[in-house]
């Protein structure tokens, strides 16, 4: 079968972030995407101008028109905007079932804006991070979801990540693109493990849906049968070649996308 993964997200007028960072990651890394939208942003490389939720009602429509078709393999799911949207999502996945899914709790873009109601919060760790194989939080997003200050040491983020794993989901994995030093670190934490994910930090300003991509990386591993711990290191170094490479674009005046197809062009 074709491995197929579904991203259940906003959309991002300027091609960057979003859906069409997700479908880029799957089509990049040899899997068949799908996508049931939960936003239509105005946005751009320098910030999001207006945001339009679509009705909870087909949202589910969506969801509910692909897993009664494709064989999905994997879910990806990133900004859900809203908590009426978040309940319509989890209802979904119960509904369908789907062996894994990826949760990146998108709260506020590369640009700083929000993308996530202050008041959807709790929605998001209630219904569906006990539905989710993994969590991808970024440091500051990780300390958010707690009301703590960002992690500062391996301690803390492993400390933080415990306490999101007791929410519900299977593994959490804190990202550390926002931390400071040579290396960008990862924590993959589950009931068992605890595994630092070392690259080096890239000096570029055209990060621009790098949390998107790598979750929708590691979404699409899974759909083609890795393991976990498999997925997250394949994600991890396709994600690090595809901000090295980012420079070689000149889009936008804010901060540039990734480059999705390095492999290729």
């Amino acid at each position: 079968m074709t491995p197929v993964a579904l991203t259940i997200a906003g959309s991002d007028s300027s091609g960057g972030a979003g859906i069409q960072a997700d479908l880029k990651s799957f089509a990049a890394l040899g899997v068949y995407g799908a996508s049931a939208i939960t936003a239509l942003t105005a946005q751009n490389t320098t910030g999001v101008s207006g945001i339009h939720p679509v009705p909870a009602s087909f949202v589910t429509a969506q969801i509910d028109a692909v897993f009664s078709d494709l064989e999905v393999g994997a879910v990806k799911i990133g900004m859900v905007a809203q908590a009426d949207t978040i309940a319509v999502i989890a209802d979904g996945l119960r509904r369908w079932a789907p062996r894994h899914v990826v949760l990146d709790p998108v709260m506020v873009a590369t640009s700083g804006d929000r993308l996530l109601a202050a008041e959807a919060v709790d929605a998001l760790k209630v219904l569906l991070f006990p539905l989710a194989s993994l969590i991808t939080p970024n440091l500051p997003e990780a300390a958010a979801l707690l009301n703590e200050p960002v992690a500062s040491s391996e301690a803390d983020v492993e400390r933080q990540g415990k306490r999101l794993l007791a929410m519900g989901c299977r593994a959490v994995l804190v990202k550390g693109g926002h931390g400071h030093g040579a290396e960008s670190i990862d924590y993959l934490i589950d009931a068992e493990h605890s595994i630092a994910l070392a690259a080096p930090r890239i000096a570029t300003a055209n990060t621009h849906g790098t949390g998107c991509s790598l979750s929708s990386a590691i979404a699409a591993g899974l759909a083609k049968g890795e393991s976990m711990e498999t997925s997250v290191r394949n994600a991890k170094a396709w994600i690090t070649q595809a901000i090295a490479e980012a420079d070689r674009f000149a889009v936008g005046h804010g901060h540039g996308p990734v480059h999705h197809f390095h492999k290729y062009y």
